[in-house]
């Protein structure tokens, strides 16, 4: 008897990608709360580590080294990531906005988004200066102008810990580069007044070794382009401007419904709000029974009470009590590779502190660059011959990489023959062409299992891979059906999935000049999105047959999402390279279906990857063709992956039908599957330059690609 997954009854939402949050997925990844459907929101596929950030920026640590991969721990967590930034949250309603989708609905949501430090109060601080949080952004930017060349003239409003440990990492970095710097730091109080005196003495003394000008007691009255102006009246010329005061909450906090203390979620001994239903932890939270200053240290000591009181939340176990030190000991980097520590007003400096540092924050690192191995279930020791093969050493892929192969596919249809005068027979076309009349009709069907938990960006993908074939025609589409596969979940959490996904699907189809009118639900293992589709032919259809040699190949989306996405099903795709894949996927091609309206022949590049689909087009158009290998736009990561072995699932079985085609390399990608792929178009060659010109300019990264040859001969260059 087949045993379904267990069913998903509550949703636990976390609200950013925080220290906290970072350690509670791992956690959770060890040991799941069954039926429980976990999401995280986080504005990006990675979060950058706080204490790690100086080093960085005195060029001790890599940008990579900074960062905290979230698609790796969603995916170890078993978590679906939404990438949006939160604009809002209705405790009432137990919804969270996220701008561009639907309304996230929870039952228990815990926030932990740390704090920014931009100064709105500031005038031209928006326009002409960096925050120094949130650290993505900000370091991005620093990179970019250590990069640069010359005099540097940088300044530092904020003479807290943070702004000393940032200008002196800053000032050592200019000086390891060569680069003259005037660097200056600004407080409207007196600087360094949480550390003890010994260790603020120790702090500017390290400053001045580094020419570091200290500004004391002093505001900012304006920002410009290539200044800072302050409350005295002097101006300082500073072409890099930063802020490391002015720590607040994130404006949405202010509406959120909670209790809040000077715009930060109040929080009691169990980290719960005033909402027993949402937690609160890190930076953005205010502890109202024991209140602390704002350090990392404190997020990550929340984390295993958190972690408890939210399953205790969720049904199980009791809520325990946080307990936060009095005092902690405060690592403080000096800009080289010597740091200072102190603790209840001793204070110690050089390399070992350093050192010291250095090992506690690699170490925290380790715990998310190194997952745990979670064991597999193992087979039954007695079963038949092939189960082991049929398995395969890999789990199986999402999306057009679980499709049934072209050959089977090719043998399966081979005795459909249309009878009906009405059907006109296009074999292995992208789309069934019917006449009614004087009207011409394309008609296609095309579903997915899903590659990502995300309903909204599987959604979105669906969509534009169905209508891709309604496209690649040359059609406009005009109705669709959808047919939706849902996984076992409990009456609410199915009724969101579903509002969810057709909200979604409306958006794209509607978008896309076509109604909605109707479909098809059940229940399965898995999510499984699928639209069937009409569209209607202005002109004579599209086909693959009309390719003429001399004809020019054009490519209208880049190519590699297939080892992309097998890749992060086995958690070794970087966030960012599969953040980018799915926002890929999810561009819809109409507006380059109409540029596209003059080629002679056009497909859309799927499941049987570039090669497999070019193949077709060829062969339909009695034509061979030449392939400019080193003129295919690939995704980021796409490449390396598959230099390291990652395949698709259907991979072997892509390669298999044109095994004289060069292999290895970038090669191996003409293979690679693609799921929402580009527009593959054979378009006459005066034509080419002004139809990419004008691909272009709609934002689409077109390439020529090659050319349609005489004869039957694939031909791969480059």
């Amino acid at each position: 008897m087949h045993n379904p997954p267990l069913p998903l009854t509550r949703d636990l939402v976390l609200i950013g990608g925080g220290h906290s949050h970072a350690l509670v997925l791992r956690k959770w990844g060890m040991s799941p709360l069954p039926g429980t459907r976990l999401t995280l929101i986080n504005p990006g596929p990675t979060a950058p580590y706080s204490g790690m950030l100086p080093g960085f920026v005195a060029g001790h640590y890599t940008r990579d080294a900074l960062d905290i991969d979230l698609v790796r721990l969603a995916r170890f967590a078993g978590a679906r990531l939404v990438l949006g930034a939160v604009t809002g949250m209705d405790a009432a309603a137990k919804t969270i906005s996220v701008e561009g989708r639907p309304p996230i609905a929870y039952d228990v949501a815990s926030v932990n988004v740390g704090i920014t430090s931009d100064m709105p109060a500031v005038p031209g601080f928006a326009e002409h200066a960096v925050p120094a949080k949130p650290l993505g952004p900000f370091a991005e930017k620093w990179s970019a102008y250590l990069a640069g060349t010359g005099p540097a003239r940088v300044a530092i409003i904020g003479g807290g810990v943070a702004g000393a440990e940032l200008v002196m990492a800053m000032a050592h970095a200019l000086k390891s580069r060569g680069r003259p710097a005037e660097i200056t730091l600004v407080d409207q109080a007196q600087a360094l007044s949480a550390t003890g005196p010994k260790a603020a003495r120790m702090i500017r003394q390290a400053m001045s070794e580094l020419s570091v000008t200290l500004i004391e007691n002093t505001g900012v009255a304006q920002i410009k382009p290539a200044s800072l102006v302050l409350s005295s009246g002097q101006e300082i010329e500073a072409d890099f401007i930063t802020g490391a005061a002015g720590a607040r909450p994130y404006d949405w906090t202010a509406n959120c419904g909670l209790d809040l203390h000077e715009g930060y979620i109040s929080v009691d001994a169990h980290l719960c709000s005033s909402d027993p239903s949402v937690f609160a932890a890190g930076d953005c939270a205010h502890l109202s029974h024991d209140p602390r200053p704002k350090a990392g240290v404190y997020a990550v000591r929340e984390a295993p009470i958190l972690l408890n009181n939210l399953r205790a939340a969720l049904g199980v176990g009791r809520s325990k009590t946080y307990k936060p030190q009095r005092d902690y000991l405060k690592l403080i980097s000096l800009g080289g590779k010597s740091a200072l520590a102190e603790r209840l007003g001793t204070a110690v400096q050089g390399g070992l502190m350093w050192r010291w540092k250095d090992h506690i924050d690699q170490a925290f690192m380790t715990r998310f660059r190194d997952l745990p191995t979670m064991p597999q279930p193992e087979l039954p020791r007695d079963h038949a011959d092939g189960l082991t093969e049929a398995l395969g050493d890999k789990p199986m892929c999402g999306g057009c990489g679980a499709k049934v192969g072209r050959g089977a596919l090719r043998q399966a249809l081979a005795p459909m023959v249309p009878r009906r005068a009405d059907v006109t027979p296009l074999p292995g076309d992208d789309a069934a062409l019917l006449q009614t009349g004087a009207l011409q009709q394309v008609m296609t069907s095309d579903h997915l299992r899903s590659l990502t938990d995300d309903p909204v960006v599987m959604t979105r993908i669906a969509a534009v891979h169905a209508l891709g074939d309604i496209w690649a025609m040359g059609a406009e589409p005009q109705a669709a059906t959808v047919t939706l596969i849902l996984p076992r979940l409990a009456p609410a959490l199915q009724q969101r999935t579903l509002d969810e996904i057709m909200m979604t699907a409306n958006h794209v189809i509607s978008g896309a000049g076509a109604d909605i009118v109707g479909g098809h639900t059940s229940v399965g293992d898995e999510l499984t999105i699928g639209f069937t589709l009409t569209g209607l032919c202005p002109r004579p259809p599209i086909t693959l047959s009309g390719g003429q040699p001399g004809d020019v190949l054009i490519l209208t989306k880049l190519i590699g999402s297939g080892v992309i996405m097998a890749a992060e099903m086995a958690g070794q795709a970087r966030g960012e390279w599969v953040a980018s894949a799915l926002d890929h996927m999810t561009r819809p091609q109409g507006e380059a279906s109409g540029i596209l309206k003059v080629a002679h022949a056009m497909t859309d590049v799927t499941g049987f990857g570039l090669a497999g689909h070019l193949q077709g087009l060829a062969e339909a158009s009695g034509c061979g063709a030449d392939l400019d290998l080193n003129a295919i736009p690939i995704l980021p990561g796409a490449e390396a992956l598959s230099a390291q072995g990652v395949r698709s699932t259907l991979y072997p079985e892509n390669r298999s039908l044109a095994p004289e085609l060069p292999s290895g390399g970038k090669a191996d990608l003409l293979f690679d599957p693609q799921t929402a792929g580009g527009l593959l178009a054979a378009v006459p060659r005066d034509a080419a330059d002004g139809l990419l010109t004008e691909l272009h300019d709609a934002g689409y990264p077109a390439a020529r690609i090659g050319v349609l040859t005489q004869g039957a001969a694939l031909n791969v260059m480059g």
